[in-house]
């Protein structure tokens, strides 16, 4: 039973797909049924019930799991503890960040932290919300980048900026004339909103609730590139944050009365222990600055 074993059966339950697993270890699907197929002779106990769609994991392959992620756990716990008695920062830190964190901005901090630690290494993942989540549980990462950042029992949430919200409208619509727009001036335009589940719709909803206003959702999407795309046609407003918008000439980004924000943080697995690099990018997270809104 070797590490790549472990690592490989780990993420195959977390992608509930063998083919996606096999792909996260850089390896064929065949490759990966076969080592599979190999770690169950050698048990003696099927793992996977492969009759269903997606697979069921059994009683024993959920105990295996559990073994897969204990042992994983304290391999890193002594990599980063071993990590700790040297002198230079090295290693690699893996981020799984929401899309709206930005290309750019990771691209940047990504820059800065190799000019100071030029022997580590960072791996950026986007994800939806609540797959970042899950990656930080499942130690696939070692940080995750949220937006509504949550505590739990498992998860341990830090704050780390937070950004203006605005009313985005293209610059032909009737509302970018506006200095300043009040959520009244909301009342009955045709909305462009975020999918339900996402804790952005939520904020979003009790901030015109408690405003008494009411919008025509005519479209929704999970990601706020396509909300931009939609606005910029036109015939549609939203609420977005002002940084994102600073560099597109198509959208206004008019100011909301009523203090509206949405706040990022920083999440981790509770008790997890990091080597220097992680610490240090963490640590280069919380140096940085809110980007000014053009």
């Amino acid at each position: 039973m070797t590490f790549g074993q472990l690592l490989l059966y780990r993420d195959i339950l977390q992608a509930r797909s063998i083919s996606r697993g096999a792909a996260a270890r850089g390896i064929s699907q065949s490759a990966a049924s076969q080592q599979l197929q190999e770690l169950e002779r050698q048990l003696g106990v099927e793992l996977l019930d492969r009759s269903t769609r997606p697979f069921t994991v059994t009683p024993a392959g959920r105990l295996y799991g559990e073994f897969c992620r204990d042992v994983l756990r304290r391999k890193e716990e002594f990599e980063a503890a071993l990590a700790l008695l040297k002198t230079e920062v090295e290693g690699t830190v893996r981020v799984a960040s929401i899309y709206s964190v930005g290309l750019s901005e990771m691209s940047q901090l990504q820059q800065e932290f190799l000019r100071r630690h030029g022997k580590a290494r960072l791996e950026v993942e986007y994800l939806r919300p609540d797959k970042v989540y899950e990656a930080v549980l499942a130690d696939s990462a070692d940080l995750g980048l949220v937006s509504y950042p949550v505590c739990t029992k498992d998860i341990v949430a830090i704050p780390w900026r937070e950004e203006v919200m605005v009313v985005a409208a293209a610059q032909q619509h009737p509302l970018a004339r506006l200095a300043q727009a009040a959520a009244r001036d909301l009342e009955g335009v045709e909305f462009v909103a975020f999918d339900e589940e996402l804790p952005i719709r939520r904020e979003i909803d009790r901030f015109l609730r408690e405003r008494g206003v009411e919008v025509r959702i005519t479209m929704h999407f999970d990601n706020i590139q396509m909300i931009k795309e939609a606005v910029a046609l036109g015939t549609v407003v939203s609420i977005l944050p002002a940084r994102l918008l600073a560099q597109d000439q198509r959208i206004r980004a008019i100011p909301l009365e009523g203090g509206l924000v949405r706040p990022l943080g920083i999440i981790h697995r509770r008790r997890k222990k990091f080597h220097r690099a992680a610490l240090a990018f963490m640590q280069l997270l919380q140096e940085q600055p809110l980007p000014a809104p053009a």
